[in-house]
């Protein structure tokens, strides 16, 4: 996922100016084996330290992005952050994704609002944050000096967001990313990965007292983060739920929460974009967890992308560098040969086979872009898709192809790879939030169906939508006449406006522009403001 290109190097340099009380080496209280949520060094280090003036001339100088960005959290070009902020760069231990016990560490950030304002001082409200996927291994959230950094434009937006407007902010950069010493990275693993997110928090409140700038957690805890992060925040939510842990409200926002429906539409090719670098971290995460995945990668991948897949992501690349590089197909993920039915198959299976690979000429508007998902130089071989297209078939999923009556998992997969996505699919393991939440998104997403995900979960969950403890938004929806009835009016608004003037500036290559851009930059920002002002009712 491309996100949050926001600042230019205006802004690198003026942060590399107010970054103090840090530097390199160790100090303080230091821990090399660290337990589930416990800290490896205390106080963390500090590298940014910035007061509310500081913070807005350097938005203010990073031209029309930072603008944008100073606009969307105080609602002006000219608004008034309320609160400096201060980041610190955490490690803390956790767990790895395999079944056996695999203690592991994994870094994250801890940033704290500073000030003398009433909405900077006393007990503070905490923000935990999820990101979204990211394949290149050096990301970190708590890097504000390199522009080059994949962390670095959603490590903005969180600052001007939520600390700067008073919100203690932590957030992982996640197991098997930056300084963790995990070897791969537990994709979508539900239990590890709201498991990991209870120990950053874990951490984050031993160092608090500690910090160079102490600050103080109010009881009041909001869970929230985007894409892959919107999975892990719903998964964070329902282990505190279980555990008896109060969340004072949540806000997932486009997340891939029905994974084992969402798995089984891009299986019946409906791929979606960003399918070929999600598919290895997936299998990979998998793998380690059940051991039942594959042999060896052959199994899954075309032997021209199977050798070192495994250890491919998150490492050394990017979105743009894998795909150049040819480590992986850049939008095939599927043959265009459409696979072929086993002897004895009940006559309807070939004209399925036949009517869910490429082309699609259905006239629909999703043809170009499923189309896309098929070539000849495609990840995934005919073998592997077969076989789970063969259970999808004979064990179908509640809502995928067909929305039925009872749309949760299926009962009984044979695949193990279809066992796993059920395993992990937030449809399943409780009744749903006891607490207030915002579930956010765009109905146009070709990333991370909304259809399949949001509001499959809002019908799931329709009692809580009926009482009003569930909400949903979409961003991409009419936005109304403002007012107190129509609380994410601007958002919807500005999400318009951001559209309007992509397709304005990209001609005849509107429609591509718009995809390209719409899950990764064009919704995340505007999900994010919806999710603040949704926490500020508490």
């Amino acid at each position: 996922m491309r996100q949050f290109k926001l600042l230019g190097a205006v802004l690198v340099a003026a942060l590399l100016a107010a970054g103090c009380g840090g530097g390199g080496g160790t100090f303080g209280t230091q821990n090399s084996a660290p337990k589930s949520g416990e800290l490896m060094q205390n106080p963390p280090l500090r590298v940014t330290a910035m007061t509310a003036t500081d913070f807005k001339t350097l938005l203010t100088a990073s031209g029309a992005s930072g603008l944008g960005l100073l606009q969307l959290s105080t609602g002006a070009t000219t608004g008034t952050l309320p609160c400096g902020v201060d980041v610190q760069y955490l490690q803390y231990g956790t767990v790895g994704g395999a079944a056996t016990p695999e203690a592991t560490t994994a870094s994250g950030v801890l940033m704290v609002p500073t000030g003398t304002g009433a909405q900077c001082t006393g007990a503070r409200p905490i923000v935990l944050y999820a990101h979204g996927t990211n394949i290149t291994k050096r990301y970190n959230l708590a890097d504000f000096a390199d522009k080059t950094n994949p962390a670095y434009g959603e490590a903005v937006l969180l600052a001007a967001m939520y600390a700067a407007q008073g919100y203690i902010v932590v957030a992982p950069n996640y197991a098997g990313y930056d300084s963790s010493t995990l070897s791969y990275h537990p994709y979508v693993n539900a239990t590890q990965q709201s498991q990991e997110m209870i120990d950053i928090l874990a951490a984050a409140k031993t160092a608090m007292p500690a910090l160079l700038s102490p600050v103080t957690a109010s009881n009041k805890l909001f869970v929230t983060g985007y894409s892959q992060g919107g999975f892990v925040a719903m998964a964070t939510q329902r282990a505190l739920q279980l555990a008896g842990t109060p969340v004072t409200a949540s806000a997932p926002m486009s997340g891939p929460y029905a994974l084992a429906a969402y798995l089984d539409a891009v299986f019946y090719g409906n791929v979606a974009l960003g399918s070929t670098a999600f598919a290895p971290l997936a299998t990979t995460s998998f793998q380690k967890a059940y051991g039942n995945i594959y042999t060896a990668p052959t199994d899954i991948y075309e032997a021209a992308y199977a050798t070192g897949i495994e250890s491919l992501v998150p490492g050394a690349y990017d979105f743009t560098t894998v795909f150049s590089s040819g480590k992986l197909p850049q939008t095939a993920l599927f043959s265009s040969t459409v696979p072929t039915a086993p002897v004895g198959s009940p006559a309807s299976v070939q004209p399925t086979l036949t009517a869910v690979t490429a082309p699609f000429n259905t006239g629909a508007a999703t043809d170009a872009l499923f189309n896309l998902g098929f070539g000849t130089s495609n990840l995934i071989n005919n073998s592997a898709r077969l076989s789970y297209l063969l259970d999808a078939m004979t064990n179908p999923d509640g809502a995928v192809p067909t929305l039925t009556a009872a749309p949760l998992p299926a009962a009984t997969p044979a695949s193990n790879l279809r066992k796993a996505a059920k395993l992990n699919d937030l449809r399943t393991g409780w009744t749903g939030p006891t607490t207030p939440t915002l579930l956010c998104g765009g109905n146009a997403d070709p990333t991370v169906f909304y259809k399949v995900n949001t509001e499959l979960m809002a019908g799931i969950w329709s009692a809580q939508v009926t009482s009003g403890l569930v909400t949903v938004l979409d961003v991409d929806s009419a936005a109304g006449t403002p007012g107190a009835t129509n609380p994410f009016y601007a958002a919807k608004a500005g999400f318009k406006q951001q559209k309007d003037a992509l397709i304005a500036a990209s001609g005849t290559n509107a429609a591509t522009a718009v995809a390209t851009a719409y899950h990764g930059t064009l919704v995340p920002p505007f999900c994010n403001a919806a999710a603040r002002g949704f926490f500020s009712q508490f």
